[in-house]
């Protein structure tokens, strides 16, 4: 499978939901696979808070493949020889697209808190855009889970039709107080920490020595991506081999995967770009604008596949569920499919245990759903 990785430029403003402007911007995105001569094979991916348009497939040295590499390539249930797939990075990331430690046209300095709070609504406004440039007026379908899956979401109200089929995955028609409360802990522990310096750190030394405060953030969030079963499992009771139990720092091995992993994340993953993406995904509901979830949906004229994680305890599958008997109310319900994955994993099972519903989504590609 062929990756290849392109950056967009815009100069014209791209004009956002709170009203500012954001000008101009840049989009990086990934294709995958072979555009086919009618152009009516193209399928957008959208990632979640901590992805990137890397969504499949090894760069040249590289420990990991892409996050969905799983479900991703020739003979994978979105199969790269039959569909050309694109993924772009959303603005406000921290992987190339245009977010906070961005220059701020037409000064050099990065925008940092300067930067415009931007909303899932105006993520996708600007991979409209990006689809546009490149010539598609429609696509098969979107394709995306968690944050990615409100970016699926909110495709089929703000684009109508643009998509034929819109998958969305472990995600939510608004954010709950639960993920709120979550992201409010990470906001606190980065804007405490004295190494964030109010926004004005030096990227150099959190990529050297990381962030604590986004480490700790990291590690709250991380416990919401799992669910008790598959920490059981995972860790058990058990105790780090050479550290005391009766150490007051001694630790199980839960503690130290939660460790490893926080400060590790908070080598790579920009602060700012974490506060303005998890503002984004805490005011996110389908409904604002409209006077209800029922009228936003009547909108709605692509085929909804709503997926939803019998164990995910961030976003509840009753909350997928919702969108399915919302549409049923309105009488849309034929433009609906609510199907629930048996997983006791969590969250994550939507980036970890692909195997559980590849074959649904490959029937959803073929047309056999």
């Amino acid at each position: 499978m062929e990756i290849t990785t392109k950056k967009a430029k815009f100069t014209n403003p791209l004009y956002l939901e709170s009203g500012r402007i954001l000008e101009p911007y840049e989009i990086v995105y990934e294709t995958y696979g072979e555009l086919n001569e009618d152009k009516s094979n193209v399928v957008l991916i959208c990632h979640a808070l901590s992805g990137s348009h890397h969504a499949a497939g090894r760069y040249e040295g590289d420990r990991k493949p892409g996050w969905w590499d799983n479900l991703i390539g020739d003979g994978k249930a979105v199969d790269t020889t039959k569909y050309f797939v694109i993924c772009t990075n959303v603005i406000g990331s921290c992987f190339g697209s245009t977010g906070p430690m961005s220059k701020m046209y037409p000064d050099d300095r990065p925008y940092r808190f300067k930067f415009p709070v931007v909303t899932i609504k105006d993520m996708v406004k600007a991979q409209r855009i990006l689809l546009s440039k490149l010539g598609f007026d429609k696509i098969k379908a979107v394709i995306g889970g968690s944050m990615g899956g409100m970016q699926a979401l909110r495709f089929a109200i703000d684009y109508p039709g643009f998509a034929e089929k819109i998958v969305s995955l472990a995600a939510t028609h608004a954010t709950r107080p639960w993920v709120i409360a979550f992201n409010k802990i990470a906001q606190e522990a980065i804007l405490k920490d004295p190494n964030f310096k109010n926004g004005k750190y030096d990227p150099k030394d959190l990529q050297e020595n990381g962030l604590s405060g986004l480490a700790i953030g990291r590690m709250a969030g991380h416990i919401s991506f799992l669910s008790h079963y598959s920490m059981d499992r995972k860790f058990g009771r058990a105790y780090v081999a050479n550290e005391g139990l009766y150490e007051l720092f001694g630790r199980f091995e839960v503690e130290r995967y939660l460790e490893y992993n926080g400060y590790n994340f908070s080598k790579w993953f920009d602060p700012l770009s974490y506060l303005y993406i998890t503002k984004a995904i805490n005011i996110f509901d389908l409904s604002r604008g409209y006077d209800s979830l029922n009228e936003a949906l009547e909108i709605v004229k692509s085929k909804l596949y709503l997926i939803g994680f019998e164990k995910d305890i961030l976003f509840l599958p009753d909350e997928m569920k919702e969108i399915k008997d919302a549409m049923d109310s309105i009488g849309k319900g034929e433009l609906a499919e609510y199907y629930e994955v048996k997983s006791d994993y969590g969250h994550d099972a939507f980036l970890v245990e692909v195997d559980k519903f590849s074959n649904y989504i490959n029937d959803i590609l073929e047309g056999n759903r």
